[in-house]
């Protein structure tokens, strides 16, 4: 649970930002049905296979999924999302109408365009909240979901000790953070305020590199709707409305709490949950797939399987 307490603490002081590489993939035309897409873009690799679609987190391009994409379009056809006002891009209907709700409705378009019904989604962070959404909305759409280190309720890491969860409770801290987010667009970004927003985030050197390298590139009045939505949205009592199953892949190092401690904590936020497995990546921070990437490689084989 220490790495999401640590992108809790980096993410309310303006972080959770994640490195991207170029991608040589092509754009889907989508044809018509591209213009309906103003939340999310879509690159594809590979014709063949069952469908596989990757969301990234808060403020995170595409290339997150970068060390596992190609090997997938060997035999899936992978989709890999890009919200619109991540990773440099432009923030397209991503400050008229909530953020959230807007990648739901464009992932569903999207899969009811390329017939991708059933198809394997995977998110990590915001991206496994939007997917979660995803199931509950249109179960027809995700035959399977793999969380990465996202919970039902963020707010559940926002709350002190001692006190009972809740969206009433987090609402002044949410708002207080998207305000102080959104005050920074348009402002150079401070390699040190970075660096500090971002530790704890990895466990890598590599990774933390690449972390402070694409901290500024994310349009901060995206980030902080996105940010707030996160910080509000509570599914825990609408997982039994999720049919596919979850797989939730989560980080442990040595730390305050133990791998045991940890484990249950995890499984407690997904209760209720139809069909729940949870898989541990040891020596990885949140963002599990860049400091462990044959780990999290090798679970996602799993998952697919």
């Amino acid at each position: 649970m220490k790495h999401l307490v640590a992108a809790c603490a980096a993410t309310l002081s303006l972080a959770l930002l994640i490195p991207a590489a170029p991608s040589h993939a092509r754009a889907i035309p989508l044809e018509q049905a591209a213009q309906r897409l103003s939340h999310i873009s879509v690159v594809r690799r590979g014709d063949a296979g069952s469908p596989v679609i990757l969301i990234p987190g808060l403020a995170t391009p595409r290339a997150v999924w970068d060390g596992v994409a190609a090997k997938l379009a060997k035999d899936h056809r992978v989709y890999l999302i890009q919200v619109n006002g991540f990773g440099g891009d432009g923030p397209g209907g991503n400050l008229d109408t909530p953020v959230l709700a807007g990648i739901v409705a464009d992932l569903h378009a999207l899969i009811r365009h390329d017939r991708l019904s059933g198809a394997a989604v995977v998110g990590h962070s915001l991206g496994g909240l939007t997917a979660m959404m995803l199931g509950r909305d249109h179960p027809e759409d995700a035959g399977r979901l793999m969380i990465v280190d996202a919970l039902p309720f963020f707010g559940v890491l926002a709350t002190p000790p001692g006190r009972e969860a809740s969206v009433a409770g987090v609402e002044p801290t949410a708002q207080a953070m998207r305000n102080a987010v959104a005050a920074t667009y348009g402002k150079p970004a401070d390699p040190a305020i970075i660096e500090r927003q971002t530790a704890g985030l990895t466990q890598t050197p590599e990774a933390a590199a690449l972390v402070r390298t694409w901290a500024a590139k994310a349009d901060a009045r995206v980030v902080s709707r996105a940010l707030y939505e996160d910080m509000i949205t509570d599914l825990r009592a609408e997982l039994p409305r999720i049919t596919a199953p979850i797989t939730l892949v989560y980080p442990w190092t040595e730390g305050r709490l133990t791998a045991d401690q940890t484990a249950a904590f995890y499984a407690a936020q997904f209760r209720g949950a139809r069909s729940f497995k949870a898989v541990e990546v040891r020596g990885a921070g949140h963002f599990v797939m860049l400091d462990q990437p044959a780990a999290f490689a090798a679970a996602l084989d799993d998952f697919l399987r």
